[in-house]
């Protein structure tokens, strides 16, 4: 298999922020692209090598991008609000996908990631080929909030700071603007399991059994709702199956994306909740 070829986008001006993007071109014009979304704390930098790796696996084309104030896209200068997972997969999203042309991906999300993905997916059925999720949330848990707090004492008392400056242009901006809106009091609120009702699309779901930042509810959350969607639990494990189980977590998603290729899109229309083909 030929290594990807790798094309660094111009930056795309999205819901009028620079979004940094790269581009990894498929093996056959007729093969899916993998749309990437990174982490709370991620960018097109931390996914380091696996988006090649995935390109090379699995053949499809893979589109990274790092969110507003994420990695070198435009630096975050409004506090974030509660809403910025929603307003990423209802508005942002789309709209850079319209921009490059981008038709029915499957989306990988991560953590943050996640959550947008389902939120994209369960507002526009018909627009999403897959998803397949890293450690997604659908609620707010305190097991989760115990570690985010864990990681703002470690940004201020360690090199915590250092080491996600090999990452992101403006650290301190892009830590705050996600440590201070999970820990704001409002937070605990948030939940995206309405979103699940209208998702009808192939779903996998991998979460490490030693996630730190969430629990298996999370995922078991999304397979009960969701028809067909299956779940990978992965033994020593953190919240990070990419890195922490590399091998495992790849075979599994390329035996996902090679099962869903040339099956038609199936989805639920949300108004009369028949299934269509596309």
């Amino acid at each position: 298999m030929s290594e990807a070829v790798q094309e660094k986008l111009d930056d795309v001006v999205v819901d009028g922020k620079r979004l940094e993007t790269l581009w990894l071109a498929p093996q056959t014009v007729a093969a899916p692209s993998i749309v990437m979304l990174h982490e709370g704390l991620g960018s097109i930098a931390l996914w380091k090598d696996f988006p090649h790796a995935l390109a090379e696996r699995t053949g499809c084309g893979v589109l990274v991008y790092s969110r507003y104030g994420h990695g070198n896209s435009d630096r975050q200068v409004e506090r974030r609000s509660i809403g910025f997972m929603h307003h990423e997969g209802e508005v942002v999203l789309p709209e850079l996908l319209d921009k490059l042309g981008i038709a029915r991906p499957i989306l990988l999300g991560h953590s943050d990631g996640g959550s947008i993905a389902l939120i994209f997916a369960g507002t526009y059925p018909e627009r999403a080929r897959a998803l397949i999720l890293e450690a997604p949330h659908v609620f707010v848990e305190e097991f989760g909030l115990a570690s985010i707090r864990a990681a703002k004492v470690s940004f201020e008392s360690t090199n915590l700071h250092a080491r996600l400056g090999c990452y992101h242009a403006h650290v301190d901006e892009t830590f705050w603007a996600w440590n201070d809106i999970w820990l704001d009091p409002q937070f605990p609120a948030w939940n995206i399991e309405s979103y699940l009702a209208t998702i009808g699309c192939p779903v996998l779901c991998m979460q490490g059994e030693d996630d730190e930042y969430g629990t298996r509810a999370q995922v078991d959350t999304i397979v009960a709702r969701v028809p067909g969607a299956e779940l990978l639990m992965l033994a020593q494990c953190g919240h990070s199956p990419h890195r922490d189980q590399r091998e495992a977590t790849l075979a599994k998603m390329a035996e996902f994306v090679e099962k869903i290729k040339g099956q038609p899109r199936i989805y639920t229309d949300a108004t009369d909740q028949k299934l269509r083909a596309i």
